[in-house]
């Protein structure tokens, strides 16, 4: 079984292997998203099974969240091999001093695990095999014997790893290799590893596991599949964002604004039940959505409770950077203790839909005058 990058990255980490901050995306709005919370540049990365993507031009780099919704959208439509990208990995970029390469296989002539190591990483590694093979270091480990810290050691060594590198880069590949007996895995793999200034860090991370082991190993099923859509999220032409709880009431409030003259930027149905955290995510992907002059957040509480909805809403303005004005309809459950929160943060709101809709557009149109 093979597994994608993200999922692989979590078993390097819980091993002792540090691995760069990231989260997993399934479309635009939640890879926006996810580069509204970290800040600064993000990589974004296809999750395929197979090899080749940076080449083939499923990674890219984006400054800001809305360059990153625009390049998820583009690599979500991508095929890599024939390989269809249904989601991608979204992480820090690194600054990066040093790029080393590291695998572990099996060597089917020799009938045991083989550690492979180059102290030039990255993209070209295939072509570096081809071009200086002798840049490759290559250590057959015997199975019924421990490898041992100090065989990793030796190997950072030959690599060529400067003197003051040779224990940490070691270190990682005894744990790399670690994983790979553990996990009865068929290949283990670091391309690139990366020196930073927070250390040596797995900047991509491979491992396919023999299947006949994987009753052993029922765990790492889960941690390779996929999750559902949080909420539903479609980005229209015009420039005020529109979230309801529910399909029926974002659609109304949709019509509202089309009512009074303006034109929905969004359709984002948070759906019924949903919490403080939820409501933050939902504004932070409007909030950082361009085209977006004003937010009518259309809000009818049932299980959704008012008093979430406020607090969510008071905690994804405070964590913006971009100031956008608000409007409110918020009434429903708990909708006193709701409104009174809204009323201390100075957030004002309305009870109407209907008057809400018609601030909205009255607050649009005096910003574009």
């Amino acid at each position: 079984m093979k597994f994608f990058e993200h999922a692989a990255k979590k078993l390097f980490k819980k091993n002792g292997i540090s691995i760069l901050e990231g989260h997993v995306a399934y479309s635009p709005e939640e890879a926006m998203e996810i580069a509204s919370e970290m800040g600064g540049s993000v990589a974004l990365k296809s999750q395929v099974l197979i090899g080749g993507r940076g080449k083939a031009g499923g990674i890219k780099f984006a400054d800001d969240p809305g360059e990153a919704f625009e390049i998820a959208g583009n690599l979500l439509d991508m095929e890599i091999k024939g390989e269809k990208v249904k989601h991608l990995l979204v992480e820090k970029k690194a600054e990066i001093k040093e790029e080393f390469f590291l695998t572990v296989s099996i060597d089917r002539s020799s009938k045991k695990p083989i550690i492979m190591a180059s102290i030039e990483g990255g993209v070209e590694i295939e072509q570096l095999a081809i071009d200086n093979p002798e840049k490759i270091i290559k250590y057959h480990v015997n199975p019924l014997e421990e490898f041992l810290p100090y065989e990793a050691r030796e190997i950072a060594r030959k690599m060529g790893v400067s003197s003051d590198l040779i224990s940490s880069v070691g270190g990682i590949i005894w744990k790399l290799y670690n994983v790979f007996d553990k996990y009865d895995a068929q290949v283990a793999e670091i391309n690139p590893l990366i020196l930073t200034n927070d250390g040596l860090i797995a900047a991509d991370a491979k491992l396919e596991i023999e299947n006949d082991s994987l009753f052993r190993h029922t765990e790492l099923a889960e941690a390779n599949s996929f999750k559902p859509k949080e909420f539903a999220f479609v980005k229209l032409e015009g420039d005020i964002a529109v979230i309801g709880n529910g399909a029926g009431l974002t659609l109304t409030g949709m019509d509202m604004i089309k009512l009074n003259g303006g034109n929905p930027a969004t359709f984002l149905d948070i759906g019924g039940g949903a919490s403080e955290n939820t409501i933050k995510k939902a504004l932070n992907l409007v909030l950082n959505y361009s085209p977006v002059k004003v937010v009518f957040l259309n809000v009818l509480g049932g299980i959704t409770r008012a008093d979430d909805v406020a607090k969510g809403v008071i905690k994804a303005l405070d964590s913006s950077k971009r100031k956008i004005n608000i409007v409110i309809r918020l009434t429903g459950t708990n909708e006193e203790e709701g409104q009174k929160i809204l009323e201390e943060a100075g957030i004002p709101f309305e009870i109407s839909m209907e008057k809400a809709a018609k601030k909205a557009v009255e607050i649009r149109n005096s910003l574009v005058e």
